[in-house]
């Protein structure tokens, strides 16, 4: 397969990796494929959170194979599948789409993924496919244990 610059190899799994062509975004590609992953995962848990979980394995999944087969070396912006799982994971502390849950946690997850504190920078230094993705689930899970505090704590408030 042949190169395409520097946003990797064409092909399924650069397309899978690129969170569905979200990652060429030539503005803050790990944030518009956190959008585009906002967005569908709130169409997701508004049909059921066992349809955003199946999405948040999937998206795992997939995007290990993805990085993988191709051959993604560092963490380059373009791939944003990691920031589709970690999305949806941060999406299902929602106990249903609203426009205050699903912008917490998309910002909660950004912020925590920019930032990389403690375990979530730790994952991101492991390298390779599982580096890739590590630090956004982790990132995702602190998130969506945030938004689930703070539905717990101010029922009302994220819905």
């Amino acid at each position: 397969m042949a190169l395409d610059g520097a946003r990797g190899r064409s092909g399924p799994a650069s397309l899978v990796a690129s969170g569905f062509g979200s990652g060429y975004s030539p503005l803050a590609p790990g944030t518009a494929g956190s959008a585009v992953a906002a967005l569908l995962g709130a169409g997701l848990l508004f049909l059921s959170p066992w349809a955003l979980a199946l999405a948040a394995v999937a998206a795992t999944l997939g995007g290990i194979w993805a990085i993988r087969t191709a051959r993604v070396e560092g963490d380059p912006g373009w791939v944003v599948i990691d920031e589709f799982a970690g999305q949806f994971l941060a999406l299902l502390a929602l106990a249903r789409p609203s426009l205050a849950g699903v912008l917490a946690a998309f910002l909660l997850f950004r912020l925590l993924d920019v930032i990389k504190p403690g375990p979530i920078g730790w994952a991101d230094r492991q390298g390779g496919a599982w580096g890739i993705m590590g630090d956004d689930l982790i990132a995702g899970g602190v998130a969506g244990a945030v938004v689930w505090g703070l539905r717990w704590g101010w029922p009302g408030v994220l819905d």
